[in-house]
């Protein structure tokens, strides 16, 4: 995928050096796919799994980091095919970049996640923020546009797709989802819903700094981030008003956020303003609400340790970039000739039935023959 600072950078400095030699002398088939899929934060994983001591996890850590963080930046598009049922890479529809789409309710912290994951991949740390974040909620309207993100800045194979928020009304909610999910996404794309007032529509429109024509690629999204805010999961849990989990388990559940079987990952932010044990609660909380995994499916972003919060990012975001290769969509070109050797068949079943009518009708013939030499006699 090209750029992206060294590994060490990031690794827990008493294990920097150990942790890149371990990455550098083993293959990538010792990598347990499991490995990557754990709590992203140390502290919960040891809560859960128990008994390694404390060195060794931070070493485990190490090693998992590294490959997952070398799996991200080596990746290109349909790498992880799975080639089943007869077929090979060359009958899925392969794209330039692999697309993921985050989505979630307003505050919960999609623009700071894109600007997270910038920062794990970035040379220059001293680079600026890419993404807008609110500060204040009640001042501004958030993302209006849609903002395409490529990780690293100079990568080709993998953009992260930042969007509007949803909104409390979900139907208006579902048809930009669906809108996204089947026509595709473009960088600077202006997104107005249907329950905007004519104030909203006029102020999004005035930001526009471009045509109504965009050079911008139009995307094909492989796979969706659904981005949620611990702190508000926490209070409609505790509160008699759980509108805010129920809009959850709706959108997550609407199907055009779905590839066949699989769902999104799920993204728990502002772990900074959480503690241990309330983080881990949110998430085995999500995990009942969702019916997934909490610890597979769901990736907890402490925001307080450097180091486990980069840990998150990159199983994240290997876990995304892995079901996304999964679900490639066939190959047009195969299913076409799929199409065409279909149409030669009947083509030639046509040519046969002219040959049965005759057949038949000779038959009826002989038989009504058959039938009248009988009655003479």
């Amino acid at each position: 995928m090209g750029g992206g600072s060294r590994p060490s950078d990031h690794l827990r400095p008493e294990l920097a050096d150990e942790g890149e030699t371990s990455f550098t002398s083993s293959s990538t088939s010792d990598y347990h796919p499991d490995d990557s899929l754990l709590s992203a934060s140390s502290g919960i994983t040891e809560s859960i799994t128990g008994s390694a001591s404390e060195e060794e996890s931070a070493a485990r850590d190490n090693r998992r980091w590294c490959k997952a963080y070398f799996d991200v930046l080596r990746h290109k598009p349909g790498d992880w095919i799975e080639e089943v049922g007869g077929t090979t890479a060359g009958d899925y529809e392969v794209p330039e970049a692999i697309t993921l789409l985050l989505v979630g309710p307003r505050g919960s912290g999609k623009s700071t996640l894109v600007n997270r994951i910038t920062r794990v991949f970035d040379d220059d740390l001293s680079a600026p923020d890419r993404a807008q974040v609110s500060h204040n909620l009640s001042a501004t309207r958030g993302t209006c546009f849609l903002q395409e993100y490529m990780i690293p800045r100079k990568s080709k194979s993998l953009c992260i797709y930042d969007t509007r928020s949803l909104a409390t009304n979900l139907p208006h909610d579902f048809r930009l989802l669906q809108r996204w999910m089947t026509r595709g996404v473009s960088h600077g794309e202006m997104v107005i819903r249907d329950s905007d007032d004519l104030e909203m529509r006029k102020n999004i429109k005035s930001m526009r700094r471009q045509g109504l024509f965009s050079p911008c690629k139009r995307r094909i999204v492989n796979f969706v981030i659904f981005v949620v805010d611990g702190l508000s999961v926490l209070k409609s849990m505790d509160a008699m008003d759980d509108q805010y989990n129920e809009i959850l388990f709706e959108t997550f559940n609407y199907p055009f956020l779905s590839f066949k079987d699989n769902k999104p990952a799920v993204v728990v932010t502002h772990g900074d303003e959480l503690s241990l044990s309330e983080r881990a609660l949110i998430r085995t909380c999500l995990g009942d609400l969702l019916g997934i995994p909490p610890i597979k499916q769901i990736f907890d972003i402490p925001g307080t340790s450097e180091f486990d919060t980069e840990l998150a990012i990159v199983d994240m975001l290997r876990y995304s970039i892995e079901h996304a290769d999964r679900n490639l969509a066939f190959n047009q070109s195969y299913l076409l000739e799929g199409q065409r050797i279909f149409h030669w068949i009947m083509e030639r079943l046509h040519g046969y039935d002219v040959i049965l009518e005759v057949v038949i009708i000779s038959l009826c013939i002989i038989i009504l023959f058959l039938r009248g030499i009988a009655n003479l006699i």
